[in-house]
């Protein structure tokens, strides 16, 4: 009997425990979010077509299948394709049918995106510095950033 409330107390803690750490995990993450799209360095482009901009710069030939694309951005798939719309119509990113099957598309970042994408990216890494770094110990980055690689590997 004593063994059953003592697991049923530790249940009940790591509940409160987990419940707790992602209470504190998505206020912060808002918390952020929020003042890197109001201190966003520029007008040029938006916090989201930024997003697309930085996920495809990151991939294999700077190219993505729409779908995987929907994957990477914090945006919901309908969002995204009229956002790659409007960048494709910019000559940020074009869109091309994809060689393995003829209903796909991939997205590809052009050269005039790339270079409109890391003009961006040194000032937006200057607000990111401050924001979580200017906040946090090299070692404690290093631990957040495994803890959250940790999270999303998971799902």
């Amino acid at each position: 009997m004593v063994e059953s409330a003592m697991a049923a107390e530790s249940t009940k803690r790591a509940r409160i425990s987990a419940v707790s750490a992602w209470e504190s995990l998505f206020r912060a993450q808002v918390a952020v979010m929020r003042t890197l799209a109001a201190e966003f360095p520029t007008r040029d482009i938006s916090f989201n077509e930024y997003d697309v901009l930085f996920n495809l710069s990151r991939q294999p030939n700077r190219e993505l299948r729409l779908r995987d694309l929907n994957k990477h951005v914090l945006l919901t798939q309908p969002s995204v394709s009229r956002l790659v719309d409007r960048l494709v119509a910019r000559g940020l990113v074009a869109k091309c049918p994809e060689p393995s099957d003829a209903r796909g598309t991939v997205i590809r970042l052009t050269d005039t995106g790339y270079d409109m994408f890391r003009r961006v990216a040194v000032d937006h890494m200057k607000t990111i510095t401050d924001r979580v770094g200017g906040r946090l110990t090299p070692d404690e980055l290093e631990t957040l950033a495994v803890l959250c690689d940790k999270l999303r590997d998971a799902s």
